[in-house]
């Protein structure tokens, strides 16, 4: 296939599934992808979109739509999420993630791998999330991050979210790993938090990984470089 007709098949709209790196934003992603299809396609202008954020700390699937396919990124975005999560239990983070340090420490000994999962099988069905301070989130025309680095206090409201199912992976306390099938806007990090409230133990995230959106598998998405050498998705 020549440059022209790759070029007509991305404004015709492509779907393409990238392994977002660590510590690179949603927007890294898509702009990299971007330049890479404008200096190898010889475009002046591609129009990319994604479907479904991911915050710089947590790696997997992204879907990016290209050309007429970005209209339909809302039926991509409202599909179920499924992640692999590690949480540190017996510590809290502003963040309630790695990005800020650890303020707070609680005693853990009276927790058990039967507490964990009996806690985890709570959180099963629909229910109210307030989301982190330190997401983007708007707050009268502001991302709810910038007030939180402020040190300032973001009303946000609580959203009604769906844990679809929810499931212990391995337990080695402090440290645990779930997987969780979600819906839509599910902030896991907050999640980690719930959880360390509901076992008396306070939690953060440290690590995230998106496994898949709906019928879309991280194990069918390719590295940004990969993508680079190859073009291989066209």
């Amino acid at each position: 296939m020549d440059n022209a007709q790759m070029s007509e098949e991305l404004a015709a709209g492509k779907v393409l599934l990238f392994n977002k790196p660590l510590y690179w934003t949603s927007f890294d992603l898509v702009n990299k992808v971007k330049v890479i299809l404008r200096q190898r396609l010889d475009l002046k202008k591609l129009k990319i979109g994604h479907a479904g954020t991911l915050d710089p700390l947590a790696t997997g699937l992204m879907i990016l739509c290209t050309g007429k396919e970005t209209r339909n990124i809302e039926k991509y975005q409202i599909q179920p999420k499924e992640y692999i999560a590690r949480i540190r239990l017996g510590s809290t983070t502003p963040s309630f993630d790695l990005e800020t340090e650890v303020d707070a420490r609680y005693p853990i000994d009276h927790l058990s791998e039967p507490d964990v999962i009996a806690v985890l099988d709570s959180f099963t069905g629909v229910q109210s999330q307030f989301p982190p301070h330190f997401s983007a989130r708007l707050v009268n025309g502001t991302r709810a991050y910038k007030l939180a680095r402020k040190g300032e206090q973001p009303n946000l409201m609580p959203k009604e979210i769906t844990i679809h199912a929810i499931s212990l992976l391995t337990c080695d306390l402090p440290d645990i790993e779930i997987r969780v099938l979600c819906s839509k806007g599910t902030y896991i990090r907050a999640l980690a938090r719930d959880i360390g409230t509901r076992l008396g133990s306070g939690a953060h995230l440290t690590g995230l990984i998106r496994t898949g959106i709906g019928n879309f598998l991280l194990k069918d998405a390719l590295y940004v470089d990969e993508f680079e050498r190859n073009l291989v998705f066209l």
